[in-house]
């Protein structure tokens, strides 16, 4: 599975096959020498490089305690990262421009618009931070050969105006420039959960949540999480093994751009080659072809098979349309879905959870098949809740206006059900977070002790840390002062708004969004991926606010908001050190994008939910629109206001809570082995990642599911093949590629929902045919009722 060593001595760590900057050159036999590679490199390497300083200057000749495949460093650590894959060349040149502040406020609209509209897909992907990367970069070269510059009228009578050209074209485009622009609109286009909750409100409650308390709301949990975690940078964004592997291909990117510039055209050319292609193409699967979405063989071999069969074979084989099936054998060629976040993830990270989606096959059709939780009474996939006789539960008959728990109306409509699958997502959402704080501590806690104390003596050893050091740091008390502001701001919120949160359960989950940002963000940071803990914030949400779902919409909303930003605006911080970014210019600029972002995913919310609200309220939705993620907030909201009917010990889902104390004890039985047996064969023992094999246990769970075997195929050429074959290729174009392929199919996506999927109350649906089958699911699977 990786290209260096032997297969018997692979090492399967999470940067066992990241790429290095100089192509294979020719084969040298591997070198392996001692493992005292910390002081070598710290001797190696000079933290001042001047202009034309590379990565390949700093060496002479091989490091000790590295290892070596034709030549090249193989990185294993993020050590390794730090000193092999990025240079720590700083040309000094500006980053806060006019230029880069309009480039990064229009495409932060466009990828906040993005952002929310797949918030109501069958499938739920990011906007490409490559893509906009890249298109920014185009725009931004064009902007300094198109615009007047000073240099045009130097000497002439126009001189007087040279300033000003100065001021709006300041010369090439810089890396700087580049970087503050890309970050304003992938800040922006990271989402709220506020927005989210705004939407379940509009949608389950009848209200319209007024202007004042969505920007409040949005601006405090954002900048709440942002201020946490500049407080936290010691930990979280100093050190080298804080990685933050999906902004590697952003960082290489920049790179490869603005440092070799030899090549760069071809580069340019193969993006928007790419991307042009991409965006013809998309219309076919998205519009035209929709049975694109899913070829699947026993799907359209079996359409007389009797009904019994059909609904079996539909439940694991379907799963084109939303919660229509798992997709077993499932061949999806519909990019918007499929994403290039295969070709970026650490192969380790892959195939754990490649593990947890096998394990997923088996265990959602086991529960339902057992009849589990009462599932053969239900959909076997949904977010929603049902009443105990299969229908939609009338949550308005129970909770009423005052959205408070009426107890005669819930002892004459009963209790809400889920279906098996969507309680197996919750029990195993507790048992990853049970495996996190396990993991971290046992795994990762000497590492943040050392972090600490290095950050607090200046001894952090990190050579891009280091060289950032020129620059004035961001002080803490900036970081502090915006808690201040973001804590006064949701507090007007929950006394003014429609919240129904007390002040003091707001400020409880403030302070648990704290203790769990560090765990989370540690490993989003060094496995490249992170564990949902919101059902630990609505489990909290349900014992201090028994019968308030609405409460409990905003207490997760404070709590977890807090986490999910926090991971997002440290991975960025990590991204201006690598890159050189000043500090203080990066708080302003991440500022100014959550800002944005909130604006833009709120107008675009109201948009959907308008247009579409009877789709997105239906429990299986379409293969265009689906309400699962505002239905699935909604279930978790009133399922846990019931907490002590539902999850109390004579509760039906009792196992759910317990959950998380179980997560915890196959972890710690694994740390023991690991402390006596590191490696067991060719797999080192921690290089097993629990809380993400328990996270994709219940990944087929919701949406669209025809695409998962699709893209694990894309991981599989992409980090083994072409990384393994084709090293050269792989570091030029590869991430590249895939920025551009996500990028064509955004847009096209864009610009179909509202010209004819009805994002703006106008739906134009494509002229039936067989590749468009104007009745059941699109893959031909249908049983269920499907053809009703």
């Amino acid at each position: 599975m990786a290209h260096f060593q032997s297969e018997r001595d692979v090492d399967f760590s999470p940067t066992a096959d990241l790429p290095v900057l100089r192509d294979d050159q020719g084969y040298i036999d591997e070198k392996k020498t001692s493992d005292n590679s910390s002081n070598v490199v710290a001797e190696k390497f000079d933290t001042t490089y001047d202009k034309s300083s590379s990565i390949e200057d700093a060496y002479e000749g091989q490091v000790e305690g590295v290892t070596y495949v034709n030549g090249e460093p193989v990185i294993r650590t993020g050590e390794d990262v730090s000193n092999f894959l990025f240079d720590v060349r700083d040309d000094g040149d500006p980053a806060l421009t006019l230029r880069s502040l309009v480039l990064g406020t229009v495409f932060a609209g466009l990828g906040a618009a993005l952002s929310q509209i797949y918030t109501f897909k069958p499938i739920q992907v990011g906007v490409s931070t490559v893509f906009l990367l890249l298109l920014i970069y185009t725009i931004g070269n064009a902007w300094a050969v198109i615009l007047p510059r000073s240099s045009w009228v130097s000497g002439t009578r126009f001189a007087r105006l040279g300033p000003v050209f100065n001021f709006i074209n300041p010369g090439s485009f810089g890396l700087k420039e580049h970087v503050i622009s890309t970050l304003v609109a992938s800040t922006a286009a990271g989402g709220s959960s506020a927005v989210q909750n705004f939407a379940v409100q509009r949608l389950y409650y009848d209200t319209d949540v007024h202007a004042t308390t969505a920007v409040l709301a949005t601006f405090s949990t954002a900048c709440f999480g942002y201020g946490l975690v500049g407080l936290l940078r010691p930990l979280t964004v100093y050190p080298s093994e804080m990685v933050y592997w999906s902004n590697l291909p952003t960082v290489s990117i920049f790179q490869a751009l603005h440092f070799d510039t030899h090549g760069n055209a071809k580069r340019v050319k193969v993006f928007w080659t790419a991307f042009t292609g991409m965006f013809v193409y998309e219309v076919i699967p998205a519009y035209i072809f929709p049975l694109l979405n899913g070829v699947n063989i026993v799907c359209l071999a079996t359409q007389k098979a009797p009904t019994g069969a059909r609904n079996v074979i539909t439940n694991l084989f379907g799963g084109t349309d939303g919660n229509e099936g798992l997709g077993f054998f499932s061949f999806g060629f519909d990019w918007q879905y499929i994403t290039s976040g295969a070709m970026s993830l650490p192969l380790l990270q892959q195939a754990n959870s490649w593990v947890g989606i096998g394990l997923c096959y088996v265990v959602v059709m086991g529960i339902y098949y057992s009849d589990a939780w009462n599932s053969l009474a239900f959909p076997m996939l949904s977010t929603s809740l049902f009443a105990q006789n299969g229908t939609r539960y009338p949550q308005k008959a129970v909770f009423g206006p005052t959205f408070t728990l009426n107890e005669t109306a819930l002892q004459e409509i009963g209790l809400p059900a889920l279906t098996g699958s969507n309680a197996w997502a919750n029990l195993t959402q507790n048992l990853a977070i049970g495996a996190l704080v396990a993991h971290t501590v046992l795994f990762w806690g000497p590492h943040a002790i050392k972090s600490f104390k290095q950050a607090k003596t200046g001894t952090q050893p990190d050579r891009h840390y280091k060289a950032m050091q020129k620059y004035d740091e961001a002080p803490w008390y900036w970081y502090a002062g915006l808690l201040v502001l973001s804590f006064f701001a949701g507090l007007i919120v929950v006394l003014k708004g429609e919240t129904t949160l007390p002040p003091w359960a707001y400020i409880i989950a403030l302070l648990l969004g704290l203790v769990v940002t560090p765990f989370s963000t540690l490993l989003f940071a060094r496995a490249g991926n992170g564990v949902a803990t919101n059902q630990l914030m609505k489990m909290v949400a349900g014992a201090i606010n028994p019968g308030k779902p609405v409460a409990n919409l905003y207490f997760s909303m404070w709590s977890h908001d807090v986490v999910s930003t926090s991971i997002g605006l440290a991975g960025d911080l990590k991204m201006g050190q690598y890159l050189k970014i000043p500090p203080r210019v990066m708080f302003l600029t991440q500022v100014w994008g959550t800002i944005l972002g909130a604006v833009v995913n709120y107008v675009v919310m109201v948009s959907v939910v308008d247009a579409q609200r009877e789709i997105l309220l239906d429990p299986v939705g379409t293969n265009v629109w689906s309400g699962q993620a505002p239905q699935s907030t909604n279930s978790a909201a009133v399922t846990w206001s019931l907490a002590k009917q539902l999850y109390g010990p004579s509760g039906p889902y009792f196992i759910i809570p317990m959950s998380l104390l179980v997560g915890l004890v196959p972890t710690t039985i694994q740390w023991f082995i690991g402390k006596r047996w590191p490696k067991i064969g060719p797999f080192r023992v921690d290089a097993i990642s629990l809380p993400i094999i328990y996270s994709y246990t219940a990944y087929l769970t919701a949406g669209v599911n025809s695409t998962v075997i699709s893209t694990i195929i894309v991981g599989v050429i992409s980090q083994v093949w072409l990384r393994r074959y084709h090293p050269g290729w792989y570091k030029k174009y590869n991430y590249i590629l895939g920025g551009a392929l996500d990028g064509g199919a955004q847009v096209m996506v864009f610009i179909l929902s509202f010209a004819v999927y009805g994002a703006s109350g106008v739906e134009k649906p494509f002229p039936v045919w067989w590749g468009n089958p104007g009745q059941g699911n699109v893959d031909y699977c249908n049983g269920n009722g499907a053809l009703d």
